[in-house]
């Protein structure tokens, strides 16, 4: 299916209404690139403040510390991409915490406002980054719910340790795994 120029009044040039999409507009940048008009709200992810940056320089609507990696998470990543799916499963679970899904639950008020949403990283390679998961989780969120109920709602079986959803059984060599 391919795009329709919408006019004035939700139409096409041929009288049909455009289909609006209910998923927000979430994307992620490095927090170096310049601001954009198309950012609409802008928060920061991380942790720690981006090094030689300015407050007044980001034009941040938010700082969502929160929700970032923790710090043990984060130096056992590495930013290696081969340990991405492990990061990716463990970050996840990070997630289920009371903090960090408060700080989720403020985010997804922003991408549900109608206004695009920033997620700024320092992080050099966005694709394999807490912004990129971060964001995927909240368009995730926004999609009409099929039977099983909402990506969040799983995050709590997610081990930390080993990345494994509890009730599947752990991984092998997971410290969390219940002794036989």
């Amino acid at each position: 299916m391919g795009s329709r120029a919408v006019r004035r009044g939700g139409q096409d040039r041929l009288g049909r209404f455009a289909q609006v999409s209910s998923v927000p507009q979430v994307r992620a940048r490095r927090v170096y690139e310049e601001p954009s008009a198309q950012d609409g709200a802008r928060v920061l992810v991380d942790r720690v403040w981006p090094r030689g940056l300015r407050k007044d320089a980001l034009q941040l609507d938010d700082w969502a510390k929160d929700v970032a990696p923790s710090t043990e998470l984060r130096t056992w990543y590495g930013h290696d991409p081969a340990k991405f799916g492990e990061f990716r499963q463990r970050y996840l679970g990070e997630l289920a915490g009371a903090p960090q899904r408060a700080a989720l639950g403020r985010l997804r008020a922003l991408a549900a406002s109608g206004r695009p949403l920033t997620l700024l990283t320092a992080t050099k390679d966005l694709d394999h980054s807490q912004a990129a998961v971060l964001a995927r989780l909240l368009r995730e969120l926004a999609e009409p719910e099929e039977a099983g109920g909402e990506a969040a709602c799983f995050a709590h079986l997610v081990c930390p340790e080993c990345g494994a959803v509890t009730t599947e059984g752990h991984r092998p060599g997971c410290e969390q795994a219940p002794t036989p």
